[in-house]
């Protein structure tokens, strides 16, 4: 199943090119906003489902394409990323040791929504192509053997970042937690309609231009490692987000006037825009490009604020 909130956070069940409101379905939830909705939905999906199923398949079902799509998940208690979990077939020197960061819940934003570059004196800001897994019941110290039982579905995710802000050490709090830095959608993707998680394409275009473009089976750690080692550290509850990471090589400066989009394979296609006030350019190289011709990794900053003169 496929759901999603749209125009003012209507539940709606996808169904092709439709989409069916539901929400009359789980108005008996207990809740205060769409963001514990969905997460009670989850947590009872079970005990909601065949209803679903069947409002979806006699309700007044209306184009996709004539709403307003909402972020599936407003605002999750925690936005876990797993970093450096990829081997970049093979071009990284080793696997790096398993790692994550907790990113702010508030940089959700969702499909056709806008990802607003800070005034900061960042070198660079770059989005990863990611997908993230849901959780569907709580899980504490979960063994990787039973790890998958406790996933209650997937969505695309893009890890904005804002890198090389001062002062050095001081990283990842400041770099992956603006607003607006954590699009994800355009709908969420029960379990059962991913066969393998990790046989997954994933790929990210800029203004029509394909950057990245892998595969989930080349995770250094699989999910069930992820969710083992996470959840060994504190409790995910129901509805909250493990992003799994990104292979990094395809990454390249986003800029104002981007359209961004990210597709993952049955998961359907995400699109948000860029806007920067500062009209801030950057070489449009990518990674891979510059490495290519012998270049330092991230591209450099060609005009606007901040922008550093030629040594």
């Amino acid at each position: 199943m496929k759901l999603l909130y749209f125009d003012n956070y209507k539940l709606g069940v996808l169904r092709e090119d439709v989409v069916v409101d539901v929400s009359s379905v789980v108005e008996d939830i207990p809740h205060i906003g769409p963001h514990d909705l969905i997460s009670g939905l989850i947590e009872r999906f079970e005990t909601y489902r065949t209803r679903l199923e069947e409002m979806a398949s006699r309700g007044k079902a209306v184009p996709v394409s004539a709403v307003r799509i909402r972020p599936p998940l407003p605002r999750p208690g925690n936005l876990d990323c797993m970093a450096l979990n990829y081997k970049e077939e093979g071009t990284r020197d080793e696997p790096a040791p398993i790692n994550a960061f907790l990113k702010s819940p508030n940089g959700i934003i969702g499909n056709e929504d806008i990802m607003v570059l800070p005034d900061v004196p960042a070198t660079v800001f770059e989005g990863e192509a990611e997908v993230a897994a849901v959780m569907g019941r709580r899980a504490y110290n979960v063994p990787a053997a039973e790890a998958m039982e406790y996933v209650f579905g997937y969505c695309n995710f893009i890890d904005g970042s804002a890198r090389g802000l001062p002062p050095t050490g001081n990283t990842f709090y400041q770099m992956k937690s603006r607003e607006t830095f954590a699009p994800i959608g355009p709908y969420l993707v029960t379990a059962d309609e991913v066969a393998d998680p990790q046989g997954l394409q994933v790929r990210l275009w800029v203004n029509g231009i394909l950057r990245q473009d892998f595969n989930t089976s080349d995770m250094v750690y699989k999910i069930p490692r992820c969710i083992e080692w996470v959840s060994s550290i504190h409790s995910l509850d129901p509805g909250d987000i493990l992003a799994t990471g990104t292979d990094h090589r395809g990454l390249g400066a986003f800029q104002d006037g981007d359209v961004v989009e990210i597709e993952t394979q049955g998961l359907g296609r995400l699109l948000v825009h860029v806007r920067d006030a500062l009209k801030r350019t950057w070489s449009r190289e990518t990674r891979r490009e510059r490495l290519a011709k012998g270049l330092p990794a991230v591209a450099p900053q060609l005009s606007g604020k901040y922008a550093r003169e030629p040594k």
